[in-house]
């Protein structure tokens, strides 16, 4: 079944579907909008920046069954319900030792919230009137979850979910055209969460120093040995959208 490794273990089954309104997008949501409470919103960078939006389906899915509607940027390029030949950006590192330019850029995870928002005004919308315009979160893996820390002065946003990322500790970019710097972090306008892999993710050290630096709003570290992969690949995304789910509920639901 294409659509099982998305539908999540919470009590609002949920779907993972292209929106022709949003191209470029993937978007997960309760398959039943009107029997879910208020949908609060979640837009998510993924790993590597990809274009992939289904590359995390197993986490986004299980947000999105708790009622969130979860927008990723990207295509669905992965898993059972890929179309044939389809295949995500993997360029690696060129000579220089540097990745290539993202295929995906924070302006790209930000039009989710733009699209949500619009979509809860717009008259004959599925989601109109059905979503929380107060309850929105920006998240992200790695790569995404640098565009997660560059989103966070959008005082839309009410939290930051940073997974297995964190500005790097000597600010040189590893990401052609990405610029990041230890003086982001004073874009946090909301209480953030970094959840880590371990020493033996590679983003340890940054996002540890990273939470170290954060004194101006409330911040959180959580973290588990698992390595930069996080639980990503488990069912339902495992602890550490169990540790996602619990945080959203928490800063956006009270």
């Amino acid at each position: 079944d294409p659509a099982a490794e998305a539908r999540g273990s919470g009590p609002c089954a949920a779907v993972m579907e292209a929106d022709p309104d949003l191209p470029n997008h993937v978007i997960y949501r309760p398959a039943d909008i009107n029997s879910a409470p208020k949908l609060g919103v979640v837009v998510w960078g993924n790993g590597a920046c990809s274009d992939d939006g289904a590359s995390a389906r197993k986490h986004l899915g299980e947000i999105a069954s708790h009622g969130y509607l979860v927008i990723a940027a990207g295509n669905i390029l992965s898993g059972p319900a890929a179309p044939p030949g389809a295949r995500p950006d993997s360029r690696g590192p060129g000579p220089d030792g540097l990745l290539p330019s993202p295929a995906t850029t924070t302006e790209d995870v930000r039009k989710g919230i733009d699209w949500a928002i619009a979509e809860n005004a717009r008259s004959g919308s599925k989601y109109e009137g059905r979503i929380d315009t107060q309850a929105i979160a920006a998240a992200g893996h790695s790569c995404g979850g640098l565009q997660a820390i560059h989103l966070a002065p959008d005082p839309r946003i009410k939290t930051v979910l940073v997974h297995n990322s964190g500005v790097y500790n000597d600010e040189r970019s590893r990401i052609l055209n990405v610029v990041v710097s230890k003086k982001d972090l004073e874009g946090y306008r909301q209480p953030v969460i970094y959840i880590l892999g371990g020493p033996s993710d590679i983003a340890f050290a940054n996002g540890s120093d990273d939470f170290t630096r954060i004194k101006h709003v409330p911040a959180a570290l959580a973290n588990l040995d698992v390595g930069h992969g996080g639980t990503f690949q488990e069912p339902f995304g495992g602890a550490a959208a169990s540790v996602a789910v619990d945080w959203l509920e928490w800063r956006l639901r009270g």
